[in-house]
């Protein structure tokens, strides 16, 4: 096995941390640097355990989600983020993707739902539970007005693929309606990347609409 994915993780709730904590660490992909039950500290915080990949709640004393997310991007870019919470609501999704969370998924997702996000995240992935996904989405096309951009050359195959990430499929759900391999879509999705000088899913969209790519 290769090197261990190093996870921080932020949550107030002692229950649910120490739930997370058993579940982090009983993968043995993954290495638990540190569990903290505020963020009022977070850039100290990750100077001294360098996680790759931090589970972040959005509702914590002191210093919220959304604000320590703008911070460790500010700070350390590298980092992923993925927000966890157990509301939906659209203000805090926007907000959550603006500042830089990779992903954003909800406290009721299954724990090995929230082992394959970390290891989605971590590929480059933006693990999104479906129903944020689409909230995402509607949100994006409010706000977008679209004008063609012809300077973009996407194949046949990345454009079927960028228009499934426009639906807010998965990773996987992609694969199954294309007929191909997971890895396959990701070598996709890295060239969509790419081409369209993006880093993320929620940019890749983005520019998909406002450039009328699909």
């Amino acid at each position: 096995m290769g090197q261990k994915i190093k996870v921080a993780l932020y949550e107030d709730n002692k229950n649910l941390r120490n739930s997370l904590v058993h579940l982090i660490e009983s993968d043995l992909e993954f290495r638990l640097v540190s569990a903290y039950p505020n963020a009022i500290n977070i850039l100290d915080d990750i100077k001294e355990v360098q996680p790759d990949i931090i589970l972040m709640d959005i509702n914590m004393p002191g210093i919220n989600g959304i604000e320590a997310v703008q911070l460790v991007k500010k700070n350390e870019p590298y980092i992923k983020i993925i927000m966890q919470t157990v509301f939906d609501d659209d203000d805090r999704v926007f907000q959550s993707i603006c500042a830089g969370a990779v992903g954003y998924i909800l406290k009721k997702t299954g724990p090995l739902d929230i082992l394959e996000a970390i290891r989605e995240a971590n590929k480059g992935g933006a693990p999104i539970t479906p129903s944020v996904a689409i909230k995402i989405l509607s949100m994006f096309k409010k706000q977008v007005i679209p004008q063609k951009n012809t300077d973009i050359k996407l194949s046949e195959r990345e454009t079927e693929i960028l228009t499934q990430l426009t639906k807010g499929l998965s990773y996987k759900m992609i694969a199954d309606t294309c007929s191909i391999s997971i890895d396959t879509v990701r070598f996709h999705i890295k060239n969509i990347y790419e081409k369209l000088h993006v880093n993320s899913m929620t940019e890749a969209v983005s520019k998909a609409l406002k450039d009328k790519l699909i």
